[in-house]
């Protein structure tokens, strides 16, 4: 991700930045339903099983884009591969954990896919600058097999397996969007958006900052996500989701203040520290709410329905970066002050939804 920047810059497609995220969001969650619905039918393994191989055939083909137009419609193939393989761990991992230990279970299970992200955003630049573009996607390929053999060892938890046919491609409105996890979808929504303006625009203000790593941001936010995910595990299974979410939230707002108004290396490692903060409390808590409100035989769907309004947010965010970004340091601060907006907006909905219920109870 740090390198695609760069990579599209090569193709004299600069000012079409924000397509490299908007266009992979828009394939993975178009894939949400599709993964959501299969994963409670054919099982979860063979969801993700498709996934990973999406990613590794779409890694593979990085080096043969030689046009802007080549490389957004690879990308759009590689958001397939977010869309499954996601869906259907996520829906399995909620079936291992007990209903006491959900947002504990979660937590664990988000300090995995943020060390994921970080290690490989750490990395991109390292072996891009070192090895060469085209050896960091043969490497990423690697990443894809080496998932697809250790997924061999992780036991299926859905008991009752159909086998694949195509009527299971045919989606109502039950298989696209569940009802009960819609106030959690909605949080997402709005947060992810920071999301998605900070994947366009960090590698960028890394080299306007002067660090050659254009992953560094990312290092540091995903040690401070691990630390604070080893000490907050379980808040949210004492003190409720939604005053949990709050609290990283408040984090989220000041983090994305603090990135706009960033103007040396120190301020910017604040900020990627305070972003790491608000991840490592926010996100297992809202896949536990998630996992609260979803129905036990629906939860792919309710997993997948969580993923779209994911991926809805950091479309929103990365597309916005077309209009509020114009690749300059000076346009760096407006594009996050509309992050700390959306931000913002994630926590008067979250108190609206607690004095709703107060007022119900």
């Amino acid at each position: 991700m740090p390198e695609l920047n760069a990579f599209i810059t090569l193709l004299d497609g600069a000012e079409w930045k924000g397509l490299i995220i908007t266009t992979f969001t828009i394939s993975a969650g178009l894939a949400r339903p599709f993964s959501g619905k299969l994963s409670d039918h054919i099982g979860r393994k063979k969801v993700i099983y498709f996934g990973l191989i999406v990613c590794f055939a779409s890694s593979l083909l990085y080096p043969l884009s030689y046009s802007i137009w080549f490389f957004l419609v690879l990308r759009f193939i590689h958001g397939f591969s977010v869309g499954f393989s996601p869906t259907g761990a996520t829906a399995l991992v909620t079936d291992l954990l007990p209903d006491t230990k959900r947002g504990e279970g979660m937590g664990i299970w988000g300090t995995f896919i943020s060390l994921g992200i970080g290690v490989g955003q750490s990395l991109g630049s390292f072996i891009g600058d070192h090895l060469g573009l085209n050896s960091l996607f043969f490497i990423s390929a690697a990443v894809a097999i080496l998932s697809f053999l250790l997924m061999y060892y992780v036991e299926e938890t859905l008991k009752v397996q159909e086998p694949f046919k195509p009527e299971l491609l045919k989606l109502g409105i039950r298989d696209v969007f569940e009802p009960s996890v819609l106030p959690a979808a909605m949080v997402m929504a709005l947060s992810a958006t920071c999301s998605g303006i900070i994947f366009v625009v960090t590698p960028d203000l890394s080299a306007y900052l002067g660090i050659q790593n254009k992953g560094w941001f990312f290092g540091i936010y995903v040690l401070a996500t691990i630390v604070i995910r080893l000490v907050s595990s379980s808040l949210s299974d004492r003190i409720g989701r939604r005053q949990t979410l709050l609290i990283g939230f408040g984090f989220l707002t000041i983090s994305m203040l603090l990135i706009g108004y960033a103007d040396s290396i120190f301020s910017y490692g604040i900020s990627a520290v305070i972003f790491g903060i608000a991840t490592g409390i926010s996100s297992p808590t809202l896949f536990a709410w998630t996992a609260d409100l979803s129905h036990p035989e629906r939860r792919g769907v309710g997993s997948g329905t969580m993923f779209i309004a994911l991926e809805i947010g950091i479309m929103v965010g990365s597309t916005l970066t077309l209009i509020s970004y114009d690749n300059s340091m000076s346009s760096v601060k407006t594009t996050f002050i509309i992050a700390a907006f959306f931000s913002l907006a994630s926590m008067i909905y979250l108190i609206w939804h607690l004095l709703k219920r107060q007022s119900v109870s």
